[in-house]
């Protein structure tokens, strides 16, 4: 969605180790995923600095649609996954993020024909939610899923983390310690402790959950192919991490 970082650059270096001949980045910050309370007009955008960045990084071509190009004034249709995987989780939480979401990516993939799509781990259940969307409507995409890219505090990149003061930013390193000191075996006692361990540090816990990774189904216990999800209010700005048992 722009104000482009690390993160976003290495879904660049991730397309380009497919070796693909077009590599195209699509910048677009999508007014239907955003709630009515959400940061939709304060969302940081920077097309100048974004359009060098891909450059350099080596885009082929850069795409800056506006709302008007992606939605007619009478726009009706829209794609929605039926709440297996959108009930939960941040779709919970922001009620029609996902309808956006899976709606504007949609749009994006017909208007480019990708033969590879490469999203961002940090966005975990966005990109399970899109490799289901490809799989029930039989887009011919392949789906890659780049790892989370950190600061070197541990600390998530997200283009919302220009919104943290000096403090909020020392806050926000609980969520990758608290991931990091996550064991295998029984989910409930870690559960708690990471929920009290992020409050000590000032944050707002919106939810602390451990889920079966292409379910997303809760699960009870830490292991293998199980992910643990976090998100929280640091200040004003809201937060997610996670970590994936392989």
């Amino acid at each position: 969605m722009g104000a482009l970082h690390e993160g976003h650059l290495s879904l660049i270096a991730a397309a380009k180790a497919r070796g693909v001949d077009e590599i195209v980045v699509s910048v677009f910050v999508n007014p239907t995923q955003f709630g009515p309370k959400e940061d939709y007009a304060e969302y940081p955008r920077d097309h100048r600095a974004d359009a060098a960045k891909c450059r350099r990084a080596g885009a082929t071509a850069i795409f800056f649609p506006t709302p008007d190009n992606m939605y007619a004034p009478d726009h009706s249709v829209w794609v929605v996954e039926d709440g297996a995987l959108s009930d939960c989780l941040c779709g919970a939480r922001r009620p029609g993020h996902f309808r956006g979401v899976c709606t504007v990516v949609a749009k994006l993939f017909n208007l480019v024909h990708p033969q590879v799509a490469v999203f961002g781990q940090k966005d975990f259940q966005q990109a399970t939610i899109i490799k289901r969307m490809v799989r029930d409507l039989n887009f011919d995409i392949d789906i890659v899923v780049a790892p989370i890219v950190r600061e070197q505090s541990g600390l998530a990149r997200s283009s919302r983390n220009a919104y943290l003061s000096g403090p909020e930013r020392e806050n926000a390193l609980a969520l990758s310690r608290s991931l990091a000191a996550l064991k295998e075996g029984p989910w409930p006692a870690q559960k708690r402790r990471t929920g009290k361990y992020l409050a000590a540090h000032g944050l707002k816990v919106d939810y602390v959950e451990a889920v079966y990774a292409d379910t997303l189904k809760p699960a009870s216990a830490i292991k293998k192919g199980v992910a643990v999800l976090l998100a929280v209010y640091d200040g004003r700005t809201r937060l997610i991490d996670n970590r994936v048992f392989r």
